[in-house]
């Protein structure tokens, strides 16, 4: 069987449908993890390689490059020859190989229990987290992440084994489940965001040199939670992964629709063409700056729909990729 055809097979077989998943479901994505590196052989692309060259900077055994001395630099990587040159402290900069602790933020809040096809978006940013998970595991790093609703989060440190995939499988799950009865809680002015609650777990327990996935449809996306994420970039490898609907992204075939929130009912007339332009650019709108925002801080942000498949998509993904 070819690497591709079992990537297939093992997605048909373990793919997360529908508005909620279990844990078992987290468990499987294990196999498809494992398809899923056969397939793409070198697991470097997506932040998973071996032998990791650190984005922290440190003493190690290759020299990368020369810098002004800065408070709180070790004092014996100071470059006395080009310091008396310069008449200025610098301070010798080493990259070093050590192992990559890898950290998976989910979105589990109100805004991603929607879906119009195949599943809802908040069991793709599931079915993604687990495979990250699973893979960061067969590859012998320490795996853990942070999990996220309206009003609540929690975290599982890095470490490494089944036994902290476990943990965090299971705190997903657990989340995801509870969606069903989660109503949105009413905004208190000023008072901070899921996702900037979630960002600063992810900054509290990261160390320099950390793989770092975040995945939302960043609905709550603000500068604090920027200034974090350029924060959590500087000395780290950060991905973003946006989840949307392709009913986000256009209205449906002209027509009159009931539509609810599940508190209250509306109507939406789609029949002007005007309405459903200036809806589709609003989405694009709302990409594109996000994308603009990231690409400033040279953060990768990677889209992925609720009504295709998640490893298709990786594996576009992966081959773009530098």
């Amino acid at each position: 069987m070819s690497r591709k055809r079992e990537l297939n097979v093992q997605h048909n077989r373990f793919r997360c449908r529908g508005a909620m998943l279990n844990l078992q479901q987290l468990l499987d994505q294990r196999h498809v993890a494992r398809a899923l590196e056969l397939y793409f052989q070198s697991r470097s692309r997506l932040g998973m390689s071996g032998s990791h060259i650190s984005k922290v900077k440190g003493r190690g055994v290759d020299f990368e490059e020369h810098r002004a001395y800065q408070a709180g630099d070790d004092i014996r990587s100071i470059d006395w020859r080009v310091t008396a040159r310069t008449g200025r402290p610098f301070t010798k900069i080493f990259r070093e190989e050590r192992e990559r602790p890898v950290i998976i933020g989910v979105d589990q809040s109100h805004h991603m229990f929607f879906g119009s096809q195949i599943s809802f978006k908040s069991v793709i940013a599931a079915e993604v987290a687990a495979i990250l998970c699973w893979m960061t595991v067969d590859n012998g790093d320490r795996v853990g992440g942070v999990v996220y609703s309206d009003s609540t989060s929690e975290l599982v440190k890095p470490r490494r084994g089944k036994r902290s995939a476990l943990r965090f499988l299971s705190l997903l799950a657990g989340y995801n489940q509870n969606l069903l009865a989660q109503h949105k809680p009413a905004r208190v002015t000023g008072a901070k965001s899921s996702l900037q609650d979630a960002l600063e777990h992810i900054y509290r327990i990261t160390r320099p040199g950390s793989t770092i996935y975040l995945i939302s449809d960043f609905s709550d996306m603000d500068k604090v939670c920027l200034q974090y994420i350029q924060q959590l970039s500087l000395h780290n490898n950060l991905t973003c992964i946006f989840v949307y609907d392709i009913l986000e992204t256009q209205l449906p075939q002209p027509g009159i629709y009931n539509i609810t929130n599940g508190d209250e009912m509306d109507t939406i007339d789609t029949y002007s063409s005007e309405v459903r332009e200036s809806y589709h650019l609003a989405f694009e709108d709302k990409l594109q700056n996000l994308r603009a925002e990231l690409n400033l801080l040279k953060v990768p942000l990677l889209s992925l729909r609720t009504d295709q498949v998640v490893l298709e998509q990786l594996e576009t993904w992966n081959q773009k990729t530098p």
